[in-house]
């Protein structure tokens, strides 16, 4: 009766034997009758010709252990540091870990990267040391240098289980020691748990090829690991609580579709309609695969892995179902290189089928480079250029080469900004509000959502972070991908009638690159962690040459003759310093390389002066906005859309001479509207409007600060019973026939006309009335505020329509007060309306009016 379902992994440096234990774990569990060898080129795992020829594992693979009470998926991926983004896909759906080093190599650097992977996905991990056979292997080195890595959770589980070991596993953690040293037993069910918490790491000594220990390491593997989907899955759940994480997209032999998938949640069927985000496709076929052949089956439960037809639009790290979450990678290729194709081949062609080729490896990144005239694609080096080569040529029947490889560049901003898209052209509407803020050094992109229901439903809050995953963003300064920061969705808008799915589409884009613009940007390089070993006698020369590399190193250790120099230095420095090493050092320096991750450019001015990139030229990745005007689209540039957006500001810029604040805090202190504005403000003002589109710097877009950042949350109104109404006054001016006729002549007598006959009806209905006129045509206009008889008249500064004043006071007064807004205009009315405040039209404005005229004529007669 089989009662464990697990995914384990299995991780190694090249050439540490991690294919050869596989081979011995499906060997001695009986899945296979004969011991095939790397060597031999007739292991089970290793399926594709390059990997037999090469004898490297180039592509993630599976295999079914059926042993005792356990089905063990066992993932096999490639050791190769070329081939890291494929390894790191399979992390993914991983349950377990098997991290195997070779015994006679050490901790290598590789491995430490495997080991920081490991911990960022919180996977628990066994360790087999191999290769003990060979001369060299030391037992304690290797276990010393592991809890170098990570504290004293390194237990030796091949030796005896005596008092000794649960001592060993004791001190692991406080809790357990006080309750061993009071006499309690350590039983398996704790070892499990503490191994599960990633508090212990067993390790176990052997050697794969020889099957020393591999019989007792799988007894080990079924004895410590637990069902861990059994207390967080349902296997009895509905086919709408079905979830599943996708982390490969291949092609069989005859260039069938496979998405290949981990089952978390409910159970998948063939003929299952499975929701992929934005579309639904049908399962066709259910596969099983183990090696290279497959077994058909009608569906599979939580915990099993599987490859499945008919899914066309899936993606590596992909979540189906209910399980809508994306994963990204953390390592991939930090090197561009442009394909070169042969003169018969039609590029365009080619693009299509590398887009093809893409699918199945995302880390290559195709794209068209409209300067250059070329295909590009990122690589991680020379080893996956060849078997890129020949994938293509085995493919594609084409044979191309690649040109000299060039750094790749990623994007982050310095502050926190609120990015702004608004979409709306003929009958079509969204509007979207992003929090944009940096986060960690590594962190990648994270999207999250704080928006109550009620302002904005959840499905367009589940689409809008659907359209943040589903893109690479660029930043600003290279068009290179943005990464290290949180994206928040604050705010945002739809329509009833006029919104579509691809509405949010573009006004999430659009926000993304309005923030962008805003921020103060940082351009950020790779950098490689590196291992050095060299004569002792060349130290002096490796130390001046790191230096110059804009390097750093720890202190050299020195050991007889030679030494060792770790350290990081970026990518674009030491790329080619091997062969200098080399060398200087006749043959004898070794230098080892791994992708530390991204830090801030060492030579920013300089790259910027090569790259000559213009965002506002960037038509893909546009930062304007489309607003309605007069029945069609119009487009505002990104320094302009916070004055007409419709959602108000969730960032609020106290720096900012926020005329709207100025209103409120006049009517409700002095009652008087003398608004004085000194000349500082004034050039402040002239500054954001005349220079709001300027480069300040080669590498920094430079902005008014945001001193101070404050969530809105919004509060019940008071009920004081004062009541507001606000007047869009040339929409009223041009409603109203008897003041219309008056504009041809005199506008400004109109504009009195209208002030007057609000001053009788203010005082007949004792509200505060704040009569609004757009003067944000007026060139250098810094806006005016002051009071006419009894009501309180605003004139807007430049660059902002009345449109945008009453959205911005409606909001603020809407939260204590009674607010009408009196106006025709459609927009309006929308806005206002979403901010819970009464809308009356200018024609019910003036039959309110003119009632109150006959009331005031009744009253006066009866004296």
């Amino acid at each position: 009766m089989i009662v464990k379902r697990i995914a384990v992994g299995i991780l190694a440096h090249v050439d540490a034997g991690k294919t050869t234990l596989s081979e011995g774990l499906l060997y001695e569990s009986g899945m296979i009758r004969d011991l095939g060898r790397v060597d031999s080129k007739n292991a089970f795992l290793d399926t594709d010709e390059m990997e037999r020829s090469r004898g490297i594992t180039i592509f993630s693979k599976q295999a079914v252990i059926e042993y005792k009470d356990s089905v063990i998926t066992l993932l096999d991926t490639p050791g190769h540091v070329d081939f890291s983004a494929e390894m790191e896909r399979t992390l993914w759906v991983m349950d377990y870990a098997i991290l195997v080093i070779s015994a006679a190599d050490g901790v290598s650097g590789h491995t430490m990267t495997l080991w920081k992977l490991l911990k960022r996905y919180d996977i628990p991990v066994f360790v087999f040391i191999n290769k003990m056979d060979q001369d060299g292997a030391d037992k304690e080195a290797v276990l010393e240098q592991l809890k170098r890595l990570s504290g004293d959770g390194f237990v030796d589980f091949s030796g005896e289980m005596d008092g000794d070991f649960y001592e060993q596993i004791a001190v692991c953690d406080e809790k357990l020691l006080e309750r061993y040293l009071e006499g309690e037993q350590i039983t398996d069910d704790v070892i499990a748990g503490m191994i599960l918490q990633r508090k212990i790491y067993p390790c176990f000594f052997g050697s794969a090829l020889k099957l020393n220990g591999v019989k007792e390491f799988l007894e080990l593997l079924i004895n410590y690991t637990r069902d861990i989907m059994a207390p967080k899955y349902n296997i009895g759940a509905s086919d709408e609580d079905f979830a599943a994480k996708v982390f490969k997209v291949s092609r069989d032999n005859k260039g069938e579709r496979l998405t290949f998938l981990k089952v978390v949640n409910g159970i998948l069927k063939v003929k299952d309609v499975v929701n992929t985000g934005e579309n639904e496709e049908k399962v066709n076929q259910i596969r099983i695969y183990s090696g290279e052949k497959f077994d058909t089956v009608s569906e599979v439960l939580p915990g099993q892995v599987c490859a499945v037809t008919g899914l066309s639009k899936t993606h590596p790290g992909q979540g189906l179902g209910t399980q809508q979450t994306n994963e990204a990678p953390t390592l991939e290729p930090v090197l561009t290189y442009s394909v070169k194709l042969p003169e018969d081949v039609d590029r365009n062609v080619m693009l299509s089928r590398l887009r093809e080729l893409s699918e199945e490896q995302p880390e290559l990144h195709v794209a068209w480079d409209d300067k250059a005239d070329a295909i590009l694609v990122t690589l991680m080096g020379e080893v996956q250029i060849d078997i890129v080569k020949q994938q293509i040529a085995d493919r594609f029947g084409v044979d191309v080469s690649f040109g000299a490889g060039s750094i790749v560049y990623r994007e982050t901003i310095a502050d926190t900004v609120e990015g702004v898209g608004h979409f709306e052209p003929l009958r079509h509407y969204a509007e979207v509000h992003l929090k944009m803020e940096p986060s960690d050094r590594g962190s990648g992109l994270t999207f999250a959502s704080d928006v109550s229901e009620d302002l904005l439903s959840k499905n367009w809050q589940n689409l809008i972070i659907t359209h943040l995953e589903e893109k690479e963003h660029l930043g600003v300064l290279t068009g290179s991908p943005i990464t290290d920061m949180k994206i928040t969705v604050v705010g945002g808008r739809s329509h009833t009638k006029h919104t579509e799915g691809g509405d949010f589409r573009q006004a999430t884009y659009r926000a993304v690159r309005q923030g962008l613009m805003q921020a103060e940007s940082i351009l950020l390089e790779p950098y490689y962690e590196f291992r050095m070993e060299l004569p002792s006698n060349c130290l002096g020369r490796a130390m001046t040459d790191i230096d110059t590399m804009s390097g750093r190193s720890e202190p050299p250790e020195i050991y007889g003759d030679m030494a060792v120099i770790t350290g990081t230095a970026p990518v674009s420095s030491m790329r080619d310093y091997s062969i200098a090493l080399s060398s200087y050092t006749k043959g004898m320096g070794k230098l080892i390389c791994s992708v530390k991750g991204y830090d801030v450019c060492h030579n920013t001015d300089e790259v910027l002066g090569e790259i000559t990139y213009d965002p506002d030229a960037d038509t893909d990745n546009p930062s304007s906005s489309v607003f309605c005007s007069h029945g069609a689209g119009m487009i505002v540039p990104w320094y302009e859309v916070k004055e007409h957006m419709h959602v108000p500001a969730v960032l609020e810029n106290d720096s900012d001479n926020d005329a709207v604040t100025e209103t409120i805090r006049s009517v409700k202190g002095s009652g008087l509207f003398d608004y004085s504005i000194d000349e500082e403000q004034i050039e402040a003002i002239i500054n954001r409007t005349s220079h709001a589109n300027e480069r300040a710097s080669k590498h920094i877009y430079k902005k008014n600060k945001l001193k101070i950042y404050t969530n809105y949350k919004g509060k019940e109104r008071s009920n004081n019973g004062t009541k507001y109404l606000i007047v869009d006054g040339y929409n009223i001016v041009h409603a109203w026939d008897e003041l219309k006729c008056l504009t041809d002549e005199n506008l400004d007598g109109a504009r009195t006309k209208l002030m007057d006959v609000l001053c009788n009806y203010q005082a007949f209905m004792d509200c505060e009335l704040i009569l609004v006129f757009d003067a944000y045509k007026v060139k250098g206009n810094i806006g005016e505020f002051f009071d006419y008889h009894n009501i309180h008249i605003v004139y807007t500064k430049e660059a902002q329509t009345a449109d945008a004043y009453i959205e911005k006071l409606t909001h603020k007064l809407a939260k204590e007060y009674q607010v009408t807004v009196a106006t025709s205009d459609g927009l309006i009315q929308l806005i206002t309306r979403g901010q819970n405040c009464r809308v009356i039209s200018a024609r019910e404005l003036k039959a309110e009016i003119d009632r109150v005229n006959e009331s005031i004529r009744d009253y006066i007669h009866t004296f």
